[in-house]
């Protein structure tokens, strides 16, 4: 059986770094929201972001287990903000049987602006990828939905240090 590393951080932590970092010293496979957010409706979801979040969210964590249990370990790079969030996938997992770890890749403010101004600029630049424009009112929005991890609700950090 495989394992499934959760990665968790608020946005423009530094999570698809991490991931990439780690993927071959695990031999794991990288699952992300926000690629398949990507390649399915452009990032263009509107007022039906939510829903779409919640049912894609689901349906990943799922197909995740599902690869795990087949053998390969998997990286699921969901981001997991609130405490909530991080209880139900930790549970989720455990009653399926299937191991799973909770990565908190953790960023000082100073990095995290940086992180965010350059994230922009690719995008502006037409290099963003899945990443979609960060403006002060989203940037809002985001930053109240965040809740910082406990010491007992991660397995392993990661502190994102640019010096």
């Amino acid at each position: 059986m495989g394992k499934v590393i959760l990665v968790c951080g608020k946005i423009a932590s530094g999570k698809s770094y991490y991931s990439k970092k780690i993927k071959d010293s695990l031999n794991a496979v990288i699952i992300s929201p926000d690629e398949a957010t990507y390649e399915l409706i452009n990032n263009e979801q509107g007022e039906f972001y939510n829903v779409f979040s919640e049912r894609l969210n689901k349906y990943l964590t799922r197909k995740v287990g599902e690869i795990a249990q087949a053998g390969a370990n998997v990286i699921f790079e969901r981001g997991l903000w609130s405490h909530k969030d991080r209880k139900e996938i930790r549970d989720y997992y455990k009653n399926n049987g299937i191991d799973c770890e909770i990565h908190y890749v953790c960023v000082d403010d100073e990095t995290w602006k940086q992180n965010i101004s350059e994230r922009n600029k690719r995008i502006e630049d037409g290099n963003g990828g899945a990443d979609f424009y960060l403006d002060e009112g989203l940037m809002k929005k985001l930053q109240s939905k965040w809740e910082e991890p406990t010491e007992d609700e991660f397995d392993v950090i990661y502190k994102v240090d640019r010096t």
